[in-house]
């Protein structure tokens, strides 16, 4: 009855971690990937005012109008470019709005080009609708391989998805990081999918993506982690218009429309100061790099929430589950690799959970290599 399709995929290794995570008594939890504040009080208003007044019904497909437009006015003022409102829609997640951009260009045997380590929902999307993904190696300092990029590409390359900042190094593409991939998509035509959900924590300078750089862009963008709204399921996506009306005609027999109340607390969303957060992590950051610096290889992460430490040596699966037996919940860096060097840690989450998780972590790198010789 289970199809050749669906057997190709296994159970995410995120998920088992968070199963583990409700069985172990007071655990130090760096496996979650979701902000630890609460959503704005402003945006909660927004949405019980929406559902008391009844907007509860579907909306529109592509989302209602006003969301629409306020997206456009935030990408404007952040990225300098100004869309039709043909060019944008709502989606239920920037999850939602990769499967609908991967159903909407891909063919069986089509390719795209994944930068690794990458977000485990890339690469096994891809497969999923037949496609291939092609893994390209950024280690290991995660910057974009551009010559490799243009050695991959054939005639059956669709897309490049790129993340910036990245899940799970947490790595922000520098400006000539994006140039030069800019530069490799025009000579061959290929798609950039852009997926910017963390794009509200960046610490070192400001953001830079592919917008306004080149034609065939197409922003995923949501209110996950900026606005700390991860099961609400609200994103959007912004591109050339072809693209957009195909995922508009996909998302009427998939998702039907992202959930309407929270489309209207997203518009309230939207108009508030978030830099307070972002502060805040820059600050978790630097107190979790510097405790972790000299017993693993870090690339001081960016933005995002994530850092992901190498091991000096042996192997990273045996180092998680050596965590995991002291309470210590990480994230195995083959979830997101071809590579078992690397673990995922989330500092999104108390400060003084994470300086024990830095005592501990430290003691155990010590016992790990002492055990490996």
């Amino acid at each position: 009855m289970i199809s050749r399709r669906s057997q190709r995929l296994d159970s995410s290794g995120i998920r088992k971690v968070f199963e583990l995570a409700a069985k172990i008594e007071n655990p130090i939890n760096f496996s979650i990937g979701q902000p630890d504040f609460d959503v704005p009080e402003e945006a909660k208003e927004a949405a019980i005012e929406a559902i008391r007044r009844g907007l509860n019904r579907y909306t529109i497909t592509q989302g209602i109008d006003e969301l629409r437009e306020a997206v456009l006015d935030q990408v404007e003022k952040t990225r300098g470019k100004r869309y039709h409102l043909s060019e944008v829609m709502i989606t239920s997640g920037v999850s939602g709005g990769l499967m609908l951009a991967l159903l909407s260009i891909l063919d069986p045997e089509d390719e795209v080009i994944v930068f690794d380590p990458y977000f485990v929902m890339y690469k096994h999307l891809v497969h999923l609708l037949d496609g291939k993904a092609v893994v390209l190696s950024t280690y290991p300092d995660f910057g974009i391989p551009v010559a490799e990029v243009e050695k991959a590409i054939t005639s059956r390359t669709k897309a490049i998805i790129l993340n910036s900042p990245a899940n799970p190094t947490g790595y922000v593409y520098t400006r000539e990081d994006i140039e030069a991939l800019v530069k490799v998509a025009r000579k061959h035509d290929v798609l950039l999918i852009s997926d910017e959900i963390y794009d509200g924590f960046v610490y070192d300078g400001d953001f830079v993506g592919p917008v306004g750089m080149y034609e065939k862009v197409l922003l995923l963008g949501g209110f996950s982690k900026t606005y700390a709204m991860t099961g609400w399921r609200l994103g959007y996506a912004v591109g050339p218009s072809d693209i957009i009306a195909t995922m508009i005609k996909l998302q009427q027999y998939s998702f039907v429309c992202a959930p309407a109340p929270f489309q209207y607390a997203a518009i309230k969303a939207l108009e508030l100061d978030m830099q307070s957060y972002c502060d805040a992590y820059r600050r978790k950051r630097d107190m979790l790099y510097e405790g972790l610096k000299d017993v693993f290889n870090i690339v001081k992460p960016g933005g995002a929430f994530y850092m992901f430490p190498g091991l000096k040596k042996g192997n990273a699966s045996q180092f998680v589950e050596m965590a995991i037996a002291n309470k210590v919940l990480i994230i195995p860096g083959n979830v997101f690799s071809e590579r078992d060097t690397h673990f995922r840690i989330s500092f999104a989450t108390r400060d003084e959970i994470i300086l024990r998780g830095i005592e501990i972590l430290r003691k155990l790198s010590e016992e790990y290599y002492a055990k490996i010789g």
